[in-house]
């Protein structure tokens, strides 16, 4: 998630200072879209690849806030707000309830290209922005962010809805027509997790909303187990029964 649950709170004054991004930074960018590009046709999920395209990224430039955000606020009502890190569960929700997807703005060095103790700007941006661009997924979003500010106050709420977020958007599976497909973003920007969450070695289950809350996941490491969606429309679906659980 901008794996985005767990210290400071936002400064909504914060912004995206382009011009501070270097020849270093330009060329990790282009390293990592690139290998992310030529990995993810047929192991993406389709509307991931869509999303790319319009939402205008392309390997020639690390992206810009100023001009993402008129993009999806036409497509989905959607905008990125800046924030220094990883900010707690109830202001990550409270922004997703907003339509307001939090991004750091650094990016990791090349002796960083595969292991990242916390999320950079290509995890929240790549993997998150273009599924933000559908509708569908969009709409889900937001409805999760705004349940679980509806439910905050109640003991252990904000952990169950946390494990939905994690078990989809960040790391979930989906069967297409053509076969398994990626849409977390945590896969998404991982190079090494596409690979292995589509291989052989990690437990794939069919997703059902009990199987995800009563599991817990470790953020460290690759994860053991993916639960895959038959259909997007299970999104909505799940958040609406866990919207009755907890009230």
């Amino acid at each position: 998630m901008n794996t985005v649950l767990e210290t400071a709170a936002p400064q909504p004054l914060l912004r995206q200072e382009y011009a501070r991004y270097t020849a270093a930074d330009q060329h990790v960018w282009q390293l990592l879209f690139d290998r992310q590009m030529e990995l993810l046709p047929g192991r993406a999920a389709d509307a991931f690849l869509e999303g790319v395209r319009q939402v205008g990224f392309t390997r020639d430039a690390i992206p810009d806030f100023g001009e993402v955000n008129p993009r999806l606020r036409e497509l989905t009502g959607w905008e990125l707000v800046v924030v220094p890190g990883i900010v707690d569960d109830a202001v990550f929700f409270g922004l997703l309830a907003e339509r307001k997807f939090p991004a750091t703005t650094w990016l990791r060095t090349l002796a960083q290209l595969d292991y990242l103790e916390e999320p950079d700007m290509f995890h929240d941006v790549f993997g998150h922005v273009p599924l933000l661009t559908d509708p569908g997924f969009a709409a889900f979003l937001q409805e999760l962010g705004a349940a679980a500010v509806q439910h905050r106050q109640q003991p252990g709420a904000l952990e169950l809805f946390t494990r939905l977020y994690w078990f989809t958007a960040e790391f979930g599976l989906i069967q297409q027509p053509e076969g398994l497909r990626i849409y977390g973003a945590g896969l998404l920007s991982s190079h090494g997790e596409v690979k292995f969450s589509l291989g052989e070695q990690p437990t794939r289950l069919p997703f059902s909303l009990r199987g995800v809350l009563d599991t817990p996941f470790e953020k460290d490491k690759f994860q053991d187990l993916y639960f895959v969606l038959d259909h997007m429309a299970q999104l909505p679906e799940s958040l609406a029964a866990l919207d009755e659980m907890v009230k």
